[in-house]
């Protein structure tokens, strides 16, 4: 009976596995080891960009060879990859520490929350479209502040919103609040300027996305012009918003613009003589030039570099954003600094969603914005793996049951010295090993939470030891429930698995390579001596594919440099050259000869004849003309002197040495090195290519 079993489960698999080779075929062996054609066409459909889903079209050759082409790559790197293998070269610390550093790059988009990222990015994209007018007042209070001294400071901003929201001079209480806390400080050199308050305190221009910390940015997109807004907290304290206008956003612009100070006599009828003066047809650039009090560009006729609404005062936004077209100027208007005239030159419009994404994601990589997604994603984590805290789960049911874990075991052991640069690790005293919290089939107790806060210690002001503790336990959790996730990735997202596996295989076959070719080229001399040897004589300058080996016509030019014309006249020196080549004097004593008439009195050079040989190529140089190609003396003017071109003589086409041919001879042995490393590769490890699977292949 146990026989009839045995056989009947032997059947049946050699059924599956009859079943599995129809519908995906062996298309390789190469050691023994199956690959099949799903495989390899997932790999050759993306080597060529093609949707695997897509439907295959009509045969051509181009597509045939493409196809055979790869057969022939891939069976190469799979050897190569088999032999890598085989020599260790997958357990090499420098290849593995190099993957690492790709792994932490690769990883990051898997381990956030993509939903929220998009919706963020949608978020920031929407809100890019608009830019705000708004003044705060500051209550500052430390992110990391007792408990007692944050609600003191939150009492305080709602004093002060109160105040808002019963005036509309908001400059008026954010003075005030100024003047106070200047006064209170404890800096002396601070106290003295306590009444030397800005007349828009608190004011902070015009903004958009990005420019404010998030909270703050997100509170105050959400109001209307006119409205304040309930204290907000940030890091810096809490913040009494006051929203006055809310624009259209057009990116960037460059203006041009006339100003009057304040300081001068009646600035308000000297911008409508210069706005009278442009209604009469005057340029805007000589108007600017002649009455803009900004020195910086009246010179320039006014024109400013391009800045975004952040870099230019909100008048000027408000000017562009309620209509005014490129190439127009705008009437005479006040603001804090005097009177102005502004023409816009250019206006920039924000560009499409997708093409805005890079920058974004280049904005959103450090903050409180970027730590979102990532913060819905270990919640995420938590449910999916099993996550525990055992410090806020009780051993039964019962009212007054013991909690399963605490954390007390290190709010007892903490010393003042926790806040400092002399806190130890030995101020914990840990007895009590119970898990903290579990993630997955791991478990963390009191001791690893110790070495956490000991690895990140800092010097803190004022924190409350509890909140403390409370903070670096959750940044505990969080820290490793994300480390959980990043350990899991290649098993739980396989996507991700073979993206790591193929940067794993790339470095392993670069390393391959190294040794077994391109290393082996450079330092086998004897090899490379013979092969050069065998090959040279083999190139043939009639063909078109050898010319790399060869030299074509040359020239030998000998450049004479007379850096100066005071030092010897062109005429006089020719005279010496001309005779020079007639009688074939040597160059030593053409150089003295001219030496010898250089006119020391008017030259001041050290050196006013020099002298360079040039030996340059037909079509790759730019020292002689077409015309000048031939033996001959020819005559160049520079900036103060003049130029002799001798040329000696033209050299015929011939075949270059090992040495001027070194870098294409070396390529040429390499790739000899690779064919007969592939050759030996595929008998070592037997490969067998099926043909007649590749010949069925359509795509």
């Amino acid at each position: 009976m146990k026989r009839l079993i045995s056989i009947l489960v032997l059947s049946a698999t050699m059924l599956c596995a009859s079943a599995q080779t129809q519908s995906d075929p062996v298309i390789f062996e190469i050691g023994g080891k199956p690959i099949y054609k799903s495989q390899f066409m997932k790999e050759f459909l993306q080597s060529i960009g093609k949707d695997p889903s897509a439907a295959p079209t009509a045969c051509t050759y181009e597509k045939r060879k493409a196809l055979e082409d790869y057969v022939q790559l891939y069976v190469n790197f799979q050897t190569k990859l088999a032999d890598a293998y085989a020599m260790g070269l997958d357990t090499m610390r420098t290849l593995n520490d190099e993957l690492k550093m790709y792994r932490k790059d690769l990883a990051a988009p898997y381990l956030i929350d993509s939903a929220t990222m998009q919706d963020l990015l949608r978020e920031a994209y929407e809100r890019n479209h608009y830019a705000l007018h708004a003044a705060h007042i500051l209550v500052p209070c430390d992110e990391n502040a007792l408990p007692d001294d944050t609600l003191k400071a939150y009492n305080h901003a709602m004093e002060l919103y109160n105040k808002a929201l019963a005036t509309s001079d908001f400059y008026a209480i954010a003075q005030e609040e100024m003047r106070e806390q200047r006064a209170n400080n404890m800096d002396p050199l601070v106290r003295e300027k306590a009444d030397q308050v800005n007349p828009y305190e608190g004011d902070l221009g015009c903004f958009t996305v990005f420019d404010m910390i998030y909270p703050f940015e997100t509170a105050v997109y959400s109001m209307k012009p006119g409205e304040v807004h309930r204290p907000v907290r940030t890091r810096y304290g809490y913040h009494v918003i006051k929203l006055f206008d809310r624009y259209e956003y057009y990116g960037k612009v460059q203006l041009a613009h006339i100003w009057v100070s304040e300081n001068n006599d009646n600035p308000r009828g000297l911008i409508n003589s210069a706005y009278q003066m442009l209604n009469d047809g005057k340029e805007f650039g000589y108007v600017a030039k002649n009455h803009s009090d900004d020195q910086s560009t009246s010179r320039a006729g006014g024109v400013m570099p391009e800045l975004p609404c952040n870099q230019l005062p909100f008048e000027y936004v408000d000017v562009v954003a309620k209509g005014l077209k490129v190439g127009e100027y705008s009437d005479p208007f006040h603001s804090r600094f005097g009177w102005h005239i502004i023409k816009l030159l250019k206006k920039e419009n924000i560009a499409d969603f997708e093409s805005m994404i890079p920058y974004y994601k280049s904005r959103m990589t450090r903050g409180e914005r970027s730590k979102k997604p990532q913060h819905i994603f270990i919640e995420q984590c938590k449910t999916k793996y099993d996550f525990v805290d055992y410090t806020t789960v009780k051993t039964s049911k019962k009212k007054n049951a013991p909690y399963a874990a605490s954390l007390d075991v290190l709010r007892n052991g903490f010393v003042d010295t926790i806040y400092t640069d002399g806190f130890s690790l030995d101020s914990f005293k840990i007895d009590d090993r119970r898990p903290l919290f579990k993630v997955g089939d791991r478990k963390y107790d009191a001791a690893d939470l110790a070495s956490y806060i000991y690895k990140h210690r800092a010097i803190y002001k004022n924190y409350d030891k509890d909140a403390f503790l409370l903070d670096r336990y959750h940044e505990f959790i969080d820290e490793m429930v994300l480390k959980y996730a990043d350990d899991h990735l290649e098993t739980d997202i396989p996507e991700f698995g073979d993206l790591i596996k193929e940067y794993r295989h790339g470095l392993m076959i670069f390393s391959y390579n190294d040794q077994m070719v391109w290393g082996r080229a450079i330092k086998d001399s004897v090899g490379f001596e013979e092969f050069y040897a065998r090959t040279a004589p083999t190139h043939s300058y009639d063909d078109t594919n050898d010319a790399v080996y060869f030299w074509n016509h040359r020239a030998r030019v000998n450049v004479i440099t007379v850096e100066d014309s005071a030092c010897l006249a062109p005429a006089k020196a020719k005279k010496i050259i001309d005779k020079a080549v007639a009688k074939g004097w040597g160059m030593v004593d053409v150089l003295d000869k001219l030496n010898g008439k250089v006119n020391k009195k008017k030259c001041q050079s050290e050196n006013p004849v020099t002298n360079e040989l040039q030996v340059v190529e037909i079509g790759n140089q730019d020292l002689l003309t077409n015309k000048e190609w031939g033996k001959g003396v020819y005559t160049r003017p520079t900036e103060k002197g003049y130029r002799f071109l001798i040329v000696e003589q033209i050299l015929q086409p011939e075949l270059k040495s090992r040495q001027e041919a070194r870098g294409y001879y070396l390529n040429d042995y390499q790739n000899y090195l690779e064919e007969q490393n592939n050759a030996a590769l595929r008998k070592k490890y037997n490969v067998v290519i099926h043909q007649d699977v590749i010949d069925a292949i359509t795509y």
